[in-house]
């Protein structure tokens, strides 16, 4: 593997760190913030949790991805009673990567390298980590599950399971839903003027209003989780952040994703903008008050 510049790993897993602590603040309907818990993980775990991951990502160039998101997956153990970053801990790995090749493509063609390089044994160490994570809802799979042993590399098992998963068709996909509709989200909210906070929640309902959330659909059914976008995009359409009457419908959305099971909770969804969060920090910098700091 490649070792990293001196200076780079540490941007980069700031930068990773930092996609993680502003989805989780960020007030999106549905979700874990800083004024909502579940019923089984704090906002504060999700705090830890971004710590957690940092060493991990730092170390992304000098050992296979598989290896990498086990070693992430491991550390937030030790920090949160619970899985609260499985899902973006698999699509941030690969970007991190992909952020230390020593080349000046645009970092979607580094990552479509980087992914078409996966091989069996990062199968088994990403299997070791899900397990590990022990996420609700998952089920069984005819080929390659996750219960089991893997026979074909990472990519390609992702993209089995990619009608099921949002995280594993960004695999299957080259990260088409972050790159296409998420970073540019973010960076169109971004360069109106809004907040980070603000920003975020507009990529989230972005993010969901373009497809149904998979990790609703896999405890509630497709129909329900189409439901679920069908009002974000009405929500949108109200004017999201951007007005009164927009903020007053994402307020009535959140009410509406609670329960005491968190079974209508797009998790998916806010791990697809996280990754869209870390690619807008990687590719555009931290700008904030006049200063612009490139991961």
């Amino acid at each position: 593997m490649t070792r990293a510049p001196h200076g780079r790993g540490a941007d980069v897993a700031v930068a990773a760190q930092l996609a993680c602590l502003l989805e989780a603040s960020a007030p999106k309907p549905g979700n874990v913030s800083p004024a909502a818990d579940f019923h089984d993980v704090r906002y504060e775990d999700f705090l830890a949790s971004a710590a957690a991951i940092g060493p991990a990502l730092a170390a992304a160039a000098e050992r296979p991805l598989g290896e990498t998101i086990r070693a992430a997956v491991e550390a937030t153990s030790r920090w949160a009673p619970s899985n609260t970053n499985l899902g973006l801990v698999l699509l941030l790995a690969p970007l991190a990567q992909a952020a230390f090749q020593p080349d000046d493509r645009p970092l979607v063609a580094r990552l479509a390298a980087t992914l078409a390089a996966t091989t069996v044994a990062d199968a088994r160490e990403a299997y070791a980590a899900i397990r590990l994570a022990a996420p609700g809802g998952l089920g069984h799979a005819a080929e390659q599950d996750v219960a089991g042993t893997p026979t074909v590399p990472l990519r390609d098992a992702m993209t089995l399971a990619q009608e099921r998963d949002a995280v594993a068709r960004e695999y299957a996909t080259g990260f088409r839903t972050t790159f296409a509709i998420g970073a540019p989200a973010l960076a169109r909210a971004r360069a109106d003027g809004l907040t980070w906070r603000d920003a975020t929640v507009e990529t989230f309902l972005t993010l969901l209003a373009a497809a149904p959330d998979t990790h609703i659909a896999r405890k509630l059914g497709r129909e329900a989780a189409a439901a679920v976008s069908q009002r974000a995009r009405a929500v949108l359409d109200a004017g999201g952040v951007r007005s009164a009457a927009g903020r007053q419908d994402i307020a009535a959305l959140d009410r509406e994703l609670r329960d005491e099971r968190n079974t209508r909770n797009p998790g998916a969804t806010a791990d697809l903008t996280g990754a869209a969060i870390f690619v807008a920090l990687l590719e555009g910098g931290w700008s904030e008050r006049g200063r612009d700091v490139r991961a």
